[in-house]
């Protein structure tokens, strides 16, 4: 059994008004054993689209290698636009050493919560996927339920958004589920209707397409 424990502490600063929240790195984060071209940061894996997602929108001109050049590259970004990051999972057992969030087994879960009581300016989470089993939001509504708290809907549209109040405070936090950054969420884009009619008008439109023109709207 392999112990898949979270290598990053959560990336987080008074004035973050955003976080992103997903799950855990592929375990050679973990086991430090990172490829050529990994990024030894959030979601630094080499097969990983957040970067290149991000990279596209706010034109960053990003290195995709294993140097201190490229993981202080995202944090000046993050900064700067106040976004933390913040991945619900801490750690989690393995049968088999892969990436799958279905894989994992005897889940510990980061208290997101206390986070937003202690950072007091951010008002959004930025899920990387959606309600499926082990996924970011699935995990939130599990950890909500410890205070009693649920997710009420704002939009049931692709990326669904949703709020909640939290506690002791006078705070409205508001959550986007956006479709993950992974090759495995491509089929779950091609289905989509919106997809479909954006790919009928250009041959050209590919699920890459379709994610920055989601994400840039709540980046």
């Amino acid at each position: 059994m392999f112990h898949h424990k979270h290598p990053y502490k959560p990336f987080l600063f008074p004035e973050a008004t955003k976080l992103i929240v997903g799950t855990l790195p592929p375990p050679r984060f973990t086991k430090g054993e990172l490829k050529e071209d990994d990024v030894d940061f959030c979601y630094g894996s080499r097969n990983g689209m957040l970067w290149p997602i991000l990279d596209r929108i706010f034109h960053l001109d990003l290195k995709y290698e294993t140097t201190d050049y490229a993981t202080q590259q995202r944090k000046d970004f993050l900064l700067k636009h106040k976004i933390g990051v913040c991945d619900i999972v801490a750690s989690a057992e393995r049968d088999k050493i892969d990436a799958s969030d279905l894989g994992m087994q005897h889940i510990k879960l980061r208290n997101i919560i206390e986070y937003l009581q202690q950072y007091k300016n951010v008002h959004t989470l930025l899920f990387t996927g959606g309600n499926s089993k082990n996924g970011p939001e699935y995990f939130f509504r599990k950890h909500l339920k410890e205070y009693d708290l649920k997710l009420n809907i704002v939009s049931n549209v692709v990326p669904r958004i949703h709020e909640f109040e939290l506690p002791n405070s006078k705070r409205t936090i508001k959550t986007i589920s956006l479709t993950a950054p992974s090759g495995a969420a491509n089929r779950a884009i091609g289905s989509m209707d919106l997809y479909k009619k954006l790919k009928n008008k250009n041959p050209d439109f590919t699920t890459m397409d379709f994610r920055v023109m989601q994400y840039r709207k709540f980046f």
